[in-house]
């Protein structure tokens, strides 16, 4: 079993996972756009471009993504959770974090915790809350 986040952003999907990829070194793998569904599916034509469907893939780790289709599927901003990363390094989670916090805000700096060798969270300049940890050396 493998659980994968699935986000939903209020029509930036595509830059956002395009961001993503830079800071996590990962690929975009998949990009479905609106506009590739089948004609007799009903299609806003401010949608069309949008994502249906977004892939990155980072190693064995994926994290997938759409735009919100209103009026059918409002955007929501996501609340009461965060998308959790555990590094092996403090230098990463220190390279990540910041790459992540640019254009975003800090909830909580990156440093050195009782739990952690480095933790930090920040909400993205994409609205998306991410907690970065590094576990202490064993």
């Amino acid at each position: 079993m493998q659980f994968v986040a699935y986000l939903n952003y209020d029509g930036n999907a595509e830059a956002a996972f395009d961001f993503y990829a830079s800071c996590f070194g990962g690929k975009v793998t998949m990009r479905a756009r609106y506009g590739d569904a089948p004609p007799e599916m009903p299609m806003p034509a401010e949608m069309r471009d949008k994502m249906m469907h977004v892939r990155l893939e980072v190693g064995d780790q994926v994290l997938m993504a759409s735009d919100a289709m209103a009026p059918q599927c409002p955007y929501t901003p996501i609340k009461g959770c965060s998308v959790s990363i555990q590094l092996d390094s403090p230098e990463q989670a220190e390279r990540i974090f910041h790459a992540l916090a640019e254009g975003g805000t800090v909830q909580m700096p990156i440093q050195q915790t009782f739990w952690a060798a480095r933790f930090g969270s920040l909400v993205d300049r994409y609205g998306v809350p991410w907690m970065i940890n590094c576990p202490p050396a064993a």
